[in-house]
C-alpha cells in the first residue's frame, strides 16, 4: 500500500484549501449543531455552494454527478475541510450524501438514481434513516415494521426510532419486513419512503445535550409504491449491509479527521495550564488520533481487507471521541461549562458508542467476522 501523496495531489490540496478559505467566511456551525429548520437552511445552502463549485460528492462516479476522484483525494479534501473548520459534516445532509446516495449508486434502479442523486448532491432533498426500532436497534434483524404488498403498493405499519433529522427530511431509507412469516434477515426490503406521505407521524426526541437530532417515526397504513424498493423485494438485508458498510467506513471520514483538529485545539487551550500529567494525557490523545487517522487511510486506500473493517474504525472513533471530549471538560474545568459548543459536544459524545451499532456489537463483528472467533451464544 502506497501512502505517498503525488505532486498532482499536493496541487489538489492547495486548490481545495484556497477554495475553502475564499468561501467559508463566517460559518454557522452552531446553527447546524442545534438543529431545526435553521440548521436545514444553513446546511443545504452550504452544500449548494459546494456543489456549484464541484466539491459535493467528490468521490461519487462522474456519471452520477460526482467528480470521480480517487480515495486519496477524498481524504485530502476532508483533511482540508476539517482544518478549515468548515461546517460540521454531521448535519442533516449527512445521510443522503454518505450512505443513502452511495447505496442507490450501488443497488438502485436507473430511475431511482436519475431522480434522487442530483437532488442529494445539490442539497435539494434531505434524507434520514429508518432502521432502528424499539427493541430492534443493535439486533436489527429482529425488526417488526411491516410492508404488506397490495397490487403495486406496499402498505407500511409500525415504528422506527433514533431517526436523525427525520423532522427535516424529505426521504427516508426505510428497512421493513415485506415477506409475511419471515424471520431474522430474510424477507426484508430496503425502501425509499417519501416523508410527506399520509400516515407518517414524526415526533422529535430531545437528547441530554438539549437538541432534537433524533426522532421516532410512526407509520399508519402508509402506501409506498413498489417501484421505491431498492434492490430486489425481500432482499433488503443485503442492501442494508451495503448501507452500513458505507456508514461505518467511508461515511465518517471527516468526523474521524475532525478529532485530530479537536485535540490540537485542546492542546492550544491547555498551554496556559502546564503540568506533567496533563501533558502526558494530551500526548496520548494526539497519538491515538494519529492512529485513528492512519487506520482511516488504510481502510480507504488499500485493496483487499474485509467488508467488516469499518467496525474497527467505528469502535476506535467512538471510544476516542468520548475520551477527547471528556478530557476537554476536565482540562478547562469550570470554564468549560460556559462554552456552549464544548458542552454540547461532550454530551453528544455519549451517543457515539450507541449510534451506528453499539460498541458491543462492533466488538462481536470484529471477533466473529474478522478474527474468526466462535460466535457469541444467541438467545
Amino acid at each position: 500500500m502506497n501512502l505517498d501523496i503525488e505532486i498532482d495531489d499536493n496541487s489538489f490540496r492547495l486548490r481545495a484549501r484556497a477554495w475553502l478559505r475564499a468561501n467559508l467566511g463566517v460559518t454557522s456551525s452552531d446553527n447546524i449543531r442545534h438543529g431545526g429548520q435553521t440548521a436545514r437552511k444553513t446546511a443545504t445552502q452550504w452544500l449548494a455552494k459546494c456543489h456549484a463549485a464541484g466539491w459535493s460528492g467528490v468521490a461519487w462516479p462522474r456519471e452520477f454527478g460526482g467528480q470521480g476522484l480517487s480515495p486519496a483525494r477524498l481524504i485530502i479534501w476532508y483533511e482540508e475541510y476539517t482544518r478549515a473548520r468548515a461546517p460540521s459534516a454531521l448535519d442533516c445532509t449527512f445521510v443522503g450524501l454518505n450512505h443513502a446516495g452511495p447505496t442507490l449508486i450501488a443497488c438502485g434502479s436507473d430511475t431511482q438514481k436519475s431522480f434522487h442523486l442530483p437532488r442529494i448532491l445539490s442539497g435539494k432533498s434531505i434524507w434520514c434513516q429508518g432502521f432502528s426500532e424499539p427493541g430492534s436497534g443493535s439486533d436489527l434483524a429482529s425488526l417488526k415494521t411491516t410492508g404488506k404488498v397490495e397490487d403495486d403498493m406496499l402498505v407500511v405499519n409500525g415504528q422506527k426510532i433514533w431517526s436523525t433529522c427525520a423532522d427535516l427530511a424529505d426521504y427516508q431509507e426505510l428497512l421493513i419486513r415485506t415477506e409475511p412469516g419471515s424471520k431474522r434477515h430474510r424477507g426484508l426490503s430496503w425502501v425509499i419512503c417519501d416523508m410527506t406521505l399520509p400516515g407518517i407521524t414524526v415526533r422529535p426526541i430531545e437528547n441530554m445535550a438539549g437538541v432534537s437530532h433524533f426522532a421516532e417515526v410512526f407509520y399508519d397504513d402508509v402506501r409506498i409504491p413498489l417501484s421505491n424498493v431498492v434492490g430486489a423485494l425481500h432482499d433488503g438485508w443485503n442492501v442494508a449491509m451495503t448501507t452500513l458498510g458505507f456508514e461505518r467506513k467511508t461515511a465518517a471520514i471527516a468526523l474521524q479527521l475532525e478529532l485530530s483538529v479537536t485535540v490540537e485545539d485542546l492542546i492550544t487551550s491547555a498551554q496556559a495550564q502546564p503540568g506533567t500529567a496533563l501533558s502526558e494525557q494530551l500526548a496520548d490523545l494526539r497519538a491515538e488520533a494519529a492512529a485513528l487517522r492512519a487506520m482511516t487511510y488504510r481502510a480507504v486506500l488499500r485493496d483487499g481487507g474485509t467488508p467488516f473493517d469499518g467496525s474497527l474504525i467505528r469502535l476506535t472513533f467512538a471510544e476516542l471521541a468520548q475520551r477527547i471530549h471528556r478530557t476537554a471538560i476536565d482540562t478547562l474545568g469550570a470554564e468549560a461549562l460556559l462554552d456552549g459548543p464544548m458542552v454540547h459536544d461532550y454530551l453528544e459524545s455519549y451517543s457515539e458508542t450507541i449510534a451506528g451499532g453499539t460498541a458491543e456489537i462492533q466488538r462481536n463483528i470484529i471477533a466473529e467476522r474478522i478474527l474468526g472467533l466462535p460466535r457469541e451464544p444467541r438467545a
